[in-house]
């Protein structure tokens, strides 16, 4: 497996990424995370070559990833930006209040975030989230800038792993048995 470097994620998507870091973490035994199809509805299906032609995406979908870390429910969604802002618009709100429920059931939610301009990938908890979320609803900035965001969830480089997300959740679940 190759590593991501300052050259930034050159062509691959995030998502293929963190497919490729789930399926190490799987044959290392250390966690089993599946990603979610994006639910849509076909318009036009080519019957003779069984393809559909055009779809539009169902509005409702819950987060990108979900499953188990050695014993802990986990899920989460991905996100890339592009400059130091980032709006809220990119989050639904059925999103928010899946990871709220998911959380009370003793899950842990969070985003993967890839600032490409700065290739930098980050950790958002739903905690994090949530204060943004709120501040947003209450009539407040409508996004959040990266200056704003702990330091500590900062993922650094690993070798072998492309999207050392597992580091970043074990740091979140010390923090809050403090």
């Amino acid at each position: 497996m190759g590593t991501w470097n300052s050259r930034g994620l050159r062509g691959s998507t995030l998502e293929d990424l963190i497919n490729r870091t789930n399926e190490k973490y799987l044959e290392n035994g250390l966690a089993l995370i599946q990603k979610i199809p994006t639910p849509i509805t076909p318009i036009n299906i080519d019957k003779e070559n069984r393809h559909i032609t055009l779809a539009y995406f169902d509005q409702k979908s819950t987060v990108d990833y979900i499953g188990a870390v050695q014993g802990i429910p986990v899920c989460f969604d991905a996100k890339e930006c592009a400059v130091d802002t980032f709006s809220l618009q990119n989050i639904h709100e059925h999103q928010v209040d899946f990871m709220i429920n998911f959380e009370k059931q003793g899950g842990i939610a969070f985003i993967i975030l890839y600032y490409s301009h700065k290739d930098l990938l980050y950790y958002l908890n739903l905690e994090q989230l949530l204060f943004f979320w709120k501040r947003a609803k209450e009539g407040g900035r409508k996004s959040f800038r990266y200056d704003e965001l702990d330091p500590i969830f900062e993922m650094p480089r690993k070798q072998g792993i492309l999207v050392p997300y597992l580091d970043m959740l074990n740091k979140d679940l010390s923090l809050r048995e403090e």
